[in-house]
């Protein structure tokens, strides 16, 4: 288990091909009423919109790309913790937004993940209590139902990330203590039995940490375990949402954080951060209570490799993260609730197509 004597220098999660750079996010419809609006080089257009009425499918989520496929993941309103029985939908989409297939889970789904080199589909459900997993064979359809042990936290698991040959998920939603600490493990590494999940502790909510911008060493209080992305050093990239914190566990098992800061008067707080690939690529947000998903693209689909782009929720953001300090810098504002972050690698053929 990480937490109580791990360190971690700012060389260790910040060299290697960090450059800073700016922010670009931009207007729904919802919000402005004349269209998302990007400043160049950066542009923006809707990939897919929400289904509504009977049937239909809301809030979007979670993004996962499969083979020349999206799949993406509706909340529908569900109750967090599954309690009133309700269901949610993930869709799958060609690369031009084309919908191809829906499926249905149980419970509240927010944490997609596709398993590495497999067609199987790993669909989180109830992050706040009463956890399950569905896995969903692509190929065939066929899900396959996996059940927890009572979580020790009391909460739910939230967000899934393969690394190698190991599963971590955040676990999300943890009962404090007296003193608003969190005790429990944010942060766990799962296994498959039979049809069980199991759960063993990698990273305790109060685990010892170093600061990033300062060097200094800080306890951490990890309210909020939420999303979870990897570097591209290695780094386990944990996103403590309500906290406005990003925690990164290296390949070491040190552990670093950095606090976001906010730009009064809005509070800044991240749901998703997803690393430029080194490939060309577009990167793809889901707004989930503006009822769509976007593609934002650069010239020749040329994203700097490395480099950080976070999607805010409170303030509807999307852009570059300061990887030395945690600082966001707005430049275009206007999405609803920004959440889930997918860089798509680009055709060499879509280039003439857009």
């Amino acid at each position: 288990m990480l937490g109580r004597k791990a360190s971690i220098s700012r060389s260790s999660v910040l060299t290697g091909g960090f450059v800073l750079c700016t922010l670009f996010m931009t207007y729904p419809p919802a919000a402005q009423g004349s269209g998302p609006v990007a400043q160049p080089p950066y542009t923006i257009s809707v990939f897919a919109l929400s289904q509504l009425g009977q049937n239909g499918y809301t809030q979007p989520d979670s993004l996962v790309r499969w083979h020349d496929h999206i799949l993406v993941g509706f909340g529908n309103g569900v109750a967090k913790d599954g309690s009133d029985g309700k269901s949610s939908t993930i869709v799958q989409y060609s690369l031009s937004g084309q919908v191809e297939r829906t499926f249905s889970v149980k419970g509240h789904n927010d944490g997609l993940r596709l398993q590495p080199d497999t067609d199987k589909l790993w669909a989180l459900q109830n992050e706040d209590a009463n956890p399950n997993l569905v896995i969903i064979d692509l190929e065939t359809g066929r899900q396959t139902l996996y059940t927890f042990p009572p979580p020790p936290h009391q909460g739910g698991y939230d967000d899934i990330l393969f690394k190698g040959d190991q599963v971590f998920m955040t676990a999300s939603n943890p009962t404090l203590n007296g003193a608003g600490v969190n005790l429990f493990p944010a942060l766990v590494r799962v296994t498959l039995s039979g049809s069980t999940v199991n759960v063993v502790p990698v990273v305790y909510g109060n685990a010892t940490a170093t600061d990033i911008p300062t060097g200094t060493t800080v306890t951490l209080n990890l309210t909020d375990p939420d999303s979870l992305t990897a570097d591209l050093r290695g780094n386990i990239v944990l996103d403590s949402q309500a906290d406005a914190e990003l925690v990164f566990i290296t390949p070491g098992g040190a552990v670093g954080r950095f606090i976001i800061p906010s730009s009064p008067p809005l509070s800044l707080t991240v749901d998703d951060t997803a690393f430029a690939p080194r490939s060309r690529a577009f990167l793809l947000v889901s707004d989930l209570h503006g009822e769509a998903v976007y593609r934002i693209d650069r010239p020749t689909f040329e994203f700097e490799p490395g480099v950080a782009y976070s999607a805010s929720d409170s303030s509807g953001i999307v852009g570059t993260l300061n990887l030395d300090t945690g600082a966001v810098t707005p430049i275009v504002t206007g999405l609803v609730s920004a959440r889930g972050l997918l860089f798509v690698p680009a055709d060499d053929h879509e280039g003439d197509e857009r």
